[in-house]
């Protein structure tokens, strides 16, 4: 129900409240918050307070604002990205401990990509793909080798929309990206070098679920000197193994 000037519902402000904030900026004050909600300060002032009472807000020391907790507790309590998590992590910790190169599990989500898991390799010098970050479909791996397996209308709407390029390698040209999903389909795995930072090479493999692709993963190595045919084989082995748990979760589920 709206109750202000421009029609906006409550919960539409309190959603914009909460997106505000991100990684580069984990922490804001009332001013600045008010700013990127694009709301009068008075008003992001009154949802604040409520916000913070349910737990959603808290404030720092400093008397800046940032996340609450509860809003954590809330989001794990019952998340298909949570159950997903929880199968794929020993599958991760393989590919980890075989590659030695960041290892990340994500998922489409609001017409772009979602990191749901990151799994962090000491020695390597590449810092990227945290958890709860977002890119392009098309900027990463990732949302190449998601979106290759989406039924093809689904896929034409996607090329049919804005593709800004994120570094000069970024494929933004609709015949570029259907060849691209047409190798992951063959290949079984894509490895497009720079698209995302120019620095980093992602290869990502589909994961299968019971009733088709829902998830990629991927595994983060340096463009430069990128030895992919030595990890695409524990990509695969992982992603077999993620699926065929899925699977009989939910042959579980049904017995």
């Amino acid at each position: 129900m709206a109750n202000s000037p421009t029609g906006d519902s409550v919960i539409s402000r309190v959603v914009r409240i909460l997106e505000s904030f991100d990684r580069q900026r984990s922490h804001l004050s009332q001013t600045a918050l008010a700013r990127r909600a694009d709301l009068p300060l008075s008003t992001a002032q009154r949802l604040t307070v409520e916000l913070i009472r349910a737990g959603m807000l808290e404030r720092t020391d400093t008397g800046e604002l940032r996340p609450g907790l509860r809003l954590w507790e809330l989001a794990l309590r019952s998340s298909r990205a949570l159950s997903l998590r929880e199968i794929a992590l020993p599958f991760m910790n393989d590919v980890l401990s075989t590659v030695k190169q960041h290892t990340t599990l994500a998922v489409l989500e609001g017409g772009s990509v979602l990191y749901v898991e990151r799994l962090s390799a000491p020695e390597s010098p590449l810092d990227y793909a945290h958890i709860a970050q977002r890119m392009p479909i098309h900027a990463c791996s990732s949302g190449i080798a998601l979106m290759a397996h989406q039924p093809s209308d689904v896929q034409e709407d996607f090329l049919a929309g804005s593709l800004s390029p994120v570094t000069r390698a970024t494929p933004t040209d609709p015949a570029a990206l259907r060849r691209l999903f047409a190798e992951v389909r063959a290949r079984g795995y894509v490895a497009p070098a720079g698209v995302g930072v120019a620095e980093w090479t992602g290869v990502a493999v589909p994961v299968w679920g019971p009733s088709g692709v829902v998830a990629a993963l991927n595994a983060i190595v340096p463009t430069v000197g990128a030895d992919v045919s030595r990890v695409v084989p524990a990509l695969v082995t992982a992603a077999h193994g993620i699926g065929r748990v899925l699977r009989d979760e939910m042959g579980r589920m049904r017995s």
